[in-house]
């Protein structure tokens, strides 16, 4: 496609490489932001540096987070020997919405794909590790997506965390998520039963078999 100025263009191309944005949408939203206010455009523009710049990842859980420890790691109302484990904040944040889980998270920011080239170290796995090393972890929780690749990062934490010299329990939420479905598409119901209903991780492999 042709644009009648080069501005216009390398504004589409920067907003096309977002996900899930083609060029006609990054369009549309260009011509958008010209017939606003520019103080409207300064203000977003601003806001994303800002956040770029400051935004910080929590140092216990890994969920993002405006402090170096982010508010669910600092409520002491929270149950701090329950790890729920997720692919990344949007999982987080899907669970958060239901209000009914009261554990406490690490985010492993994505998961073991052998085809995308991420394997075990590129992920916050050690840390995980690390917690259930050095505070008292009655529960993990696996809680991602019902695909290949989270099913393949369920049994790598599952043989790394069982090796431990003393395990906690560890368990996956019930597949009322269907097989192949991200975990922050499914609904608030659907959610809450697979927590609630999770059963223990060795049982749900002789299932699977």
């Amino acid at each position: 496609m042709e644009y009648p100025s080069k501005l216009l263009s390398e504004v589409v191309d920067e907003i096309s490489k977002l996900p899930g944005i083609g060029k006609r949408t990054a369009l549309r939203l260009a011509l958008h932001l010209l017939k606003q206010p520019e103080e409207q455009s300064e203000a977003l523009a601003q806001s994303v540096l800002k956040f770029r710049k400051e935004i910080k990842h929590c140092k216990i859980c890994h969920n993002i987070s405006d402090k170096e420890v982010c508010d669910i790691c600092s409520d002491e109302r929270r149950n701090h020997a329950l790890i729920c484990v997720v692919e990344d904040v949007r999982d987080v944040m899907a669970i958060e919405s239901t209000g009914e889980y009261k554990g406490v998270y690490h985010v492993l920011g994505g998961k073991i794909s052998p085809i995308e080239g991420v394997g075990p170290a590129d992920l916050t796995i050690d840390k995980l590790i690390e917690r259930i090393e050095n505070y008292q972890i009655d529960e993990i929780i696996f809680a991602l997506s019902a695909t290949v690749d989270g099913d393949t990062t369920n049994f790598y934490l599952y043989r790394k965390i069982s090796t431990l010299p003393n395990p906690p329990g560890i368990s996956t939420i019930a597949r009322g998520i269907a097989v192949g479905e991200e975990l922050e598409y499914a609904d608030e119901v659907t959610l809450v039963r697979s927590i609630l209903n999770r059963v223990p991780f060795e049982k749900s492999i002789k299932q699977n078999r």
